[in-house]
């Protein structure tokens, strides 16, 4: 009975990233002063400390985990994986993630369709933050 409940149930295919950071703490109020990010939920080892957190941008989630042996900075500084954050004005979410100190990689520019500009965050996660010119 179960598995015929379970296979009548549908399910929403969806690609999360999972983000390792030396300092969930810290990236998580990185991500809040950045993006905008919303907790979804967390898990903390103490009171006050995070070692997971689910967090939201808008419709868009990822998680960050405290994980110092995984993170950038332990496998040579940088990330091999780039995020890419749409948004209706990238220009403003750029300079907000620049305030909050990410470092620019690559200035806001139009090219290939979109107005796009990348920043390494300061966890080592690169983020390409744009919208599509359409």
């Amino acid at each position: 009975m179960r598995s015929e409940l379970m296979r009548s149930q549908p399910v929403t295919v969806r690609i999360t990233p999972w983000l390792a950071v030396a300092n969930a703490t810290q990236a998580v109020a990185y991500y809040k002063r950045a993006f905008g990010a919303v907790e979804v939920e967390r898990l903390e080892e103490e009171p006050g400390r995070v070692v997971v957190a689910h967090l939201s941008i808008g419709e868009a989630t990822f998680w960050v985990q405290q994980d110092p042996d995984a993170c950038p900075q332990a496998l040579g500084g940088e990330s091999p994986v780039r995020m890419i954050l749409t948004v209706d004005d990238p220009d403003t979410v750029f300079e907000q993630a620049i305030a909050a100190g990410a470092s620019e990689v690559g200035a806001v520019s139009e090219g290939h369709g979109w107005r796009i500009g990348r920043v390494a965050d300061p966890f080592g996660h690169h983020w390409e933050i744009g919208k599509p010119l359409r």
